[in-house]
């Protein structure tokens, strides 16, 4: 018996072709991965099942009958449900406001409170996660908190399809195993999903079947238990994939780019040292919660500094003067790559050619006016090295896939010319193909000579591109050390020697 059943699925946009000729099966209670490099057309497929976008040519069958929803909230009648890759909450509302929005439950016309906190509680008990009261506003709450919220109110509507667009890139690994323990209760009870994720760890552990998209067509679809990962990395990319990560070579001087000297930044940073030096990749390592992306903030200037001194080249630049800082630190080659590509990465209003450009106006403008001709054939030489789709410099960016979308905050880095690179999660939220991409990209800008601070939570990729290593623990990083002088296992136990073992998410998930 089958639940869902496409058959040609095509949609255009303009002269690009985001899906030509989709087919796909999913039984009921199942659940169906759906894998493909950023730009394959998954978000696509989704959206069009979810009557956000309508396909302009081919079948759908749901339930037994033709499908053909005329938007979201018909499609939620059918019974499917969608969690998007983009957070969609109404920040300005309460966290059990969020997850019943349109669900509401009402007596006579007047809102019921008591029985809505009551629903809400129910399905946010799975996951018991310490930032969410039902009374809080959804803007205050942590985004990885955010990202339960989402998946929680698609959980509300009861459906018999939940459609999840990489619903873990944000979460713990305990709120990952909380999630796919509801997943598989859903599944027993007779409830489908179709799973997308670049983490085929998480794949394998949670679907039964699965298609692989490429430039929008299926092109490999069956059993997890019949295919090895390598089989579906070069079912995505087109190509083998032999080595995830470049050859790793010693490439560090004794030229110093960059020193911070016992930075505070109350209250997630309490002691933060180390140097980095021209022409190596200096990981940092730690759970989530541990003060990583609060110390490369304060570090940029973006939260204010209680102490502490930071030297740029031979520079001392003032941490307590956060306004003139971040001019300064960039004046003085730094540049930063936001792990929140969505807020703080990107403008999503404005083009590529702006976006690329943004931080560095003076290599297109004369006399303060800006060459639009010179503009956009440096952004298409950028987006060309790094294979960003479609390459048009005047395409809106929030109109491009989540990887794609990252490359066009990597152009921004390398067209600004920084000589030190503080780059937080780089990868998150990327497939297999772009990783090797972004990680053949960072190995270039060592050898260059430029000096790259990477922080991540996935530890494969600190033992593959990284020259030394260091661990965040409750503000205090640790000592920098050659990466030899780690294993995973030392991390994970530097990692939680003051912090809960049930906080870890660090692991083999990306």
């Amino acid at each position: 018996m089958t639940l869902l059943a496409l058959k040609g699925i095509k949609k255009s946009f303009g002269a690009t072709r985001a899906l030509d000729g989709v087919d796909l099966e999913v039984r009921p209670g199942e659940v169906y991965a759906l894998i493909g490099e950023n730009g394959a057309g998954k978000s696509t497929l989704m959206n069009v099942l979810s009557g956000a976008v309508l396909p302009d040519a081919g079948t759908m069958l749901f339930a037994g009958g033709e499908y053909h929803p005329a938007g979201p909230q018909d499609a939620r009648r059918y019974g499917i449900a969608h969690i998007h890759q983009e957070l969609s909450l109404c920040p300005h509302l309460s966290v059990a406001e969020n997850v019943l929005l349109g669900m509401e439950p009402a007596w006579h016309g007047w809102l019921d409170r008591t029985a809505m906190g009551q629903r809400a509680l129910e399905i946010l008990e799975a996951f018991h996660h310490p930032a969410i009261a039902l009374d809080r506003r959804v803007a205050e709450l942590p985004l990885a908190a955010r990202q339960i919220v989402e998946i929680s109110r698609a959980l509300a509507q009861n459906a018999s399809l939940i459609l999840m667009d990489e619903p873990t890139s944000s979460l713990e690994r305990a709120d990952v195993e909380r999630l796919f323990a509801c997943i598989r209760r859903l599944r027993d009870s007779g409830m489908s999903v179709i799973y997308i994720s670049h983490f085929l760890e998480e794949v394998r552990e949670i679907a039964d079947r699965y298609s692989v998209l490429r430039d929008g067509v299926s092109v490999k679809s069956g059993s997890l238990a019949e295919v090895t990962d390598g089989e579906i990395i070069t079912a995505m990319v087109g190509r083998p994939v032999n080595n995830l990560f470049p050859s790793r070579r010693s490439l560090a001087s004794s030229d110093r780019l960059l020193e911070v000297r016992h930075l505070s930044a109350s209250p997630a940073v309490r002691d933060v040292s180390f140097e980095l030096y021209r022409g190596e990749v200096l990981g940092i390592a730690g759970l989530i919660g541990s003060g990583r992306t609060e110390m490369v903030r304060a570090l940029f200037g973006l939260l204010p500094a209680t102490a502490g001194e930071v030297v740029v080249g031979n520079k001392l630049v003032s941490t307590l003067r956060r306004r003139s800082k971040v001019k300064a630190i960039m004046a003085g080659g730094v540049g930063y790559l936001s792990e929140d590509r969505k807020t703080e990465g990107l403008a999503l209003g404005l083009s590529v050619a702006d976006n690329v450009t943004i931080t560095n106006l003076a290599s297109c403008s004369r006399w303060g006016w800006l060459n639009l001709t010179s503009q956009a054939e440096q952004t298409l030489n950028w987006l060309r090295q790094l294979r960003v789709k479609p390459q048009e410099t005047e395409a809106r960016v929030f109109r491009l896939s989540g990887g794609n979308q990252q490359k066009v905050a990597m152009a921004r880095l390398l067209h600004q010319g920084a000589e030190i690179l503080l780059m937080d999660e780089p990868t998150r939220g990327v497939d297999v193909g772009s990783k090797v991409q972004i990680y053949e990209l960072i190995a270039e800008m060592k050898a260059s000579g430029k000096a790259v601070l990477l922080v991540s939570s996935y530890l494969p990729e600190l033992f593959g591109i990284c020259d030394r290593l260091a661990v965040m623990v409750r503000g205090r990083l640790s000592p920098a050390r050659p990466i030899e002088e780690w294993t995973p296992e030392s991390v994970m136990q530097t990692a939680l020697s003051s912090e809960s073992a049930s906080e870890a998410r660090m692991g083999p998930r990306q």
